[in-house]
């Protein structure tokens, strides 16, 4: 069992008190916030809560009807389906581009409240954890970077979103002053920075990979978030041009070592094994793989948070399949999406590679339906005997190749489409393109233009991080809507386009509006235009 694991053990068990205990208890009016920072275990305690919530609790949160809240984004961008929306209305009004600060209240609250119970958690333990008796300097230090890489992760999913929020780095202590203003986005972004760079240079975090490092934040995985915060304010609406600082965050990670690209087995004959390729590696979970290519891993444990899913790896129509009492296709790509991807070429787009569309049972019949994610599919949760409808598959947050990718558009934007580019861009490419020599790829992306290369970039984040729900995110900062026909792939401009549902993209919508609920509750807050 890991640390953080064990850790939410101890705390569920903890929560017992003797009559003793009770009676020696101090009033809870009269308790200060610095009196639990009486002991290192207090601390660790207090950083350890981070890892449930805020901007992680987004891939935990949701359920087999709604998907994970992070889908909401990829709902956004028309992209994607889900056979139960009738039930959660939010998503229809996210395809549709009909959503206000009231129909869609409960999805908006909750990225707005979870964000801030999460930067009001981290507050505390960054104001109290260099004061905790018998807490050494370097565990300090590991625990300050660790709860602010949390805060500025929460700000991140805030600025992106809403822009302008309230920036609040104190502890809550007082009903004084609780409901601030909206502070500008370049503010908050430049308390992300500070929080990040502290994390990667500072903390002392360890140089492993997450996995290996007991899931605990690492310095490639700060590194990782902070190469995502500089090349996401170089785009739009901020425009502050950090590529350089965003490829050298990337190169953090790449010239750390701890992580690389999972790759492909070949066969006999020396072709891809499609059975053993990297990413049914990664669907099976092998630990060598999800090591090297999970920057950022989604950590689910039986028992204590399961992971869900593996439900949605199957229609509707095939639940009595299963064990699981419902599956449901909430993150169904649409074909305008799978149009991304070469059918003959790509081999993520091959049965049973990222996707699938077939089921096969015991008697041999099988089952033909629209594309489904196959990387979340668990053989034991699914089909086993054991653990019914019970899963530990974990997913990512940020992905090597992801990393690479961020890697290949900031060093074409800041330096020019450089070897080193070139070749973070046909890593990721060639693995996927199975029957192309990597050499021919190179070559051909060498020849590319600054600005064709960066359009090949967002090509391939498109195709490679379908399941990490980047898409809305890259459409916001780039201002461009993938249109794509067998493969080939063309961008144009996203404000005036039609999405997949036929409702047009309006400068409003770049932003969500902020929740009616936060809205009612803070009058210092205005709503964003267009609202």
């Amino acid at each position: 069992m890991n640390t953080i694991k064990s850790v939410f053990l101890l705390l569920l068990c903890g929560a017992t008190y003797s009559c003793s205990d009770f009676l020696e208890e101090e009033p809870r009016s009269e308790a200060s916030l610095n009196q639990f920072f009486t002991e290192p275990a207090h601390a660790e305690n207090a950083v350890n809560a981070l890892y449930r919530d805020g901007a992680p609790a987004l891939w935990m949160n949701g359920g087999v009807y709604n998907g994970r809240d992070i889908m909401y984004g990829p709902y956004l961008s028309g992209f994607f389906e889900n056979n139960y929306k009738g039930q959660y209305a939010y998503i229809g009004f996210a395809q549709q581009l009909q959503l206000n600060a009231i129909n869609s209240n409960s999805i908006l609250n909750t990225y707005w409240s979870q964000m801030y119970r999460e930067i009001s958690r981290a507050n505390n333990a960054i104001k109290y954890i260099p004061t905790t008796e018998g807490v050494s300097e370097a565990q300090a230090n590991r625990l300050l970077g660790e709860a602010r890489f949390f805060r500025a992760w929460a700000y991140f999913m805030l600025v992106r979103h809403f822009g302008d929020v309230p920036l609040i780095v104190e502890p809550y202590e007082s009903l004084n002053d609780i409901y601030r203003p909206r502070n500008s986005a370049d503010e908050v972004y430049a308390l992300i920075v500070q929080d990040l760079e502290f994390a990667v240079n500072s903390a002392g975090l360890a140089e492993e990979n997450m996995i290996e490092n007991g899931y605990r934040v690492s310095k490639p995985a700060a590194a990782a978030l902070l190469a995502d915060v500089q090349l996401t304010r170089s785009g739009f609406p901020q425009q502050n041009d950090n590529y350089a600082a965003a490829a050298a965050a990337a190169r953090t990670v790449i010239n750390g070592g701890s992580h690389s690209l999972a790759q492909n087995d070949l066969d006999g004959s020396g072709d891809v094994d499609p059975e053993n390729s990297a990413y049914n590696k990664i669907r099976r979970q092998e630990l060598t793989a999800i090591a090297q290519e999970f920057v950022y891993p989604i950590e689910f444990t039986i028992g204590i948070a399961g992971s869900g899913y593996p439900a949605y790896t199957y229609p509707v129509t095939l639940t009595n399949q299963t064990n699981y009492s419902i599956t449901n296709q909430a993150y169904e790509p649409r074909d305008e999406f799978l149009a991304m991807y070469d059918d003959e070429a790509d081999l993520r787009i091959q049965n049973k590679q990222l996707w699938h569309n077939t089921y096969t049972n015991e008697d041999g019949e099988t089952t033909t339906f629209r594309f489904q994610p196959y990387l979340w599919h668990d053989d034991q949760a699914l089909f086993g005997t054991t653990n019914r409808a019970n899963s530990e598959l974990e997913v990512a947050a940020y992905t090597y190749a992801e990393v690479l990718l961020i890697a290949a558009e900031a060093i074409a934007r800041s330096e020019g489409v450089t070897a080193e580019a070139v070749d973070y861009l046909t890593q990721v490419r060639s693995r996927a393109y199975f029957m192309q020599d990597a050499e021919d790829i190179r070559a051909e992306l060498a020849g590319l233009s600054v600005q064709e290369f960066v359009e090949e970039v967002w090509t391939e984040r498109n195709r490679e991080l379908a399941l990490n729900f980047k898409i809305w995110f890259d459409m916001v900062r780039t201002r461009k809507y993938p249109e794509a026909n067998d493969g080939n792939v063309t961008f144009v401009d996203l404000v005036g386009r039609e999405n997949t549902w036929g409702s047009t993209y309006q400068e409003r919508n770049l932003l969500l509006p902020l929740p009616d609920q936060e809205l009612q509750r803070n009058t210092n807050l205005g709503q964003n235009t267009g609202y």
